[in-house]
């Protein structure tokens, strides 16, 4: 059963800021907060467009947070994650006995929303014959629960949100026009973070705050590596890499060598070099000098490129295979250029 996913703030808590939720010194960013500033005093549904995992419920949080209705609930639903037969009843309710399971009386999100914010995620995955009856509370700001005889007032601001390109869904038939003009009174466009890069650093810091234990920390090269990379999964995959980094190199800094580990950019196969002869199986001859550097350091090549075709390219496994420090081993690829392999 899917319950809201949060409540009004307590009395004596202060919401978050605008400018605390919507973190980015991009000019894209700074038009965002703008607009959610602007549309955050009045009434108006609002729809958040955007690809997943961008931050579109941050920006539905942000509007209620700023908007008068701040002390009053917040209650959340996603619209794709409700079974189809569920639906109904998350959001108006029902009375006891409506349908079999249904034990006792049941209040939907609307009342549970009444004089509040009412946030309805990937509403664009919502079954057709439930867009018909969600217009008609719209229309009206009446509900009636399921099995019940009477119409109830709700007083509800709606906050909707999809990763759906609602103009195609309206060309297919699968999204009602009419719908869309009561629930799009203001369309916000939420950005790709590949769109944003430069807000990274600062994002980066925001998932650290706060944070108990070692964290790590970013050298100006894994801040370019991570720049580079094109954030399929949006700001909920720079989370999640942050939360893995943090786990894996607490305490330490990383460099690109570590954020393609991070990344699951394992480095490609090596090709084998000449596997020298060992030492004991040819006479030593010292009719002309020797360079012992150059043979050691061949030596050592081509036991680090070992380690790595056996590690496929994980650092810290080669470096375990070698008994060395994962640090030490990163300056000996160095030393041989074998960063660019890895790049």
């Amino acid at each position: 059963m899917v319950t809201s996913t949060a409540q009004a703030p307590a009395k004596f808590e202060k919401p978050l800021s605008i400018e605390e939720m919507l973190i980015g010194k991009s000019p894209i960013m700074g038009t965002l907060r703008d607009m959610v500033r602007r549309v955050a005093n009045s009434s108006a549904s609002v729809m958040i467009c955007g690809p997943s995992g961008s931050g579109k419920e941050v920006v539905a949080r942000a509007i209620h947070n700023a908007s008068p209705r701040a002390a009053k609930p917040y209650v959340a639903l996603n619209c794709g994650a409700i079974p189809a037969e569920l639906i109904e009843s998350e959001l108006f309710g029902h009375e006891r006995g409506a349908f079999t399971g249904a034990q006792t009386r049941r209040t939907g999100h609307f009342e549970n929303a009444d004089k509040g914010t009412l946030f309805l995620d990937e509403i664009g995955d919502m079954r057709f014959d439930m867009q018909v009856k969600l217009l008609r509370v719209l229309e009206d700001g009446l509900i009636s629960r399921i099995g019940g005889n009477s119409n109830i007032p709700v007083d509800v601001r709606i906050i909707s949100a999809t990763h759906q390109k609602i103009d195609k869904a309206i060309l297919e038939g699968r999204f009602r026009e009419d719908l869309f003009f009561r629930l799009g009174v203001v369309v916000l466009q939420v950005p790709d973070l590949a769109q944003r890069v430069e807000d990274i650093p600062q994002l980066i810091a925001h998932f650290q705050k706060g944070r108990t234990g070692q964290i790590c920390h970013f050298d100006a090269d894994a801040l370019q590596r991570l720049s580079m990379h094109d954030w399929p999964g949006n700001v909920r995959e720079l989370r999640n890499v942050i939360e893995r980094a943090n786990i894996l190199f607490g305490g330490e800094t990383i460099d690109a060598f570590g954020v393609d580990q991070l990344l699951g950019k394992s480095m490609p196969k090596l090709a084998p070099l000449p596997v020298l002869p060992a030492a004991e199986s040819a006479p030593v001859s010292f009719n002309a000098p020797i360079d012992l550097k150059a043979q050691v350091e061949r030596m050592e090549l081509e036991r680090i490129q070992m380690a790595l075709q056996h590690a496929e390219g994980v650092i810290s496994e080669a470096a375990r295979l070698l008994t060395l420090k994962r640090t030490t081993l990163i300056e000996k690829m160095r030393k041989y250029r074998l960063e660019k392999i890895a790049a």
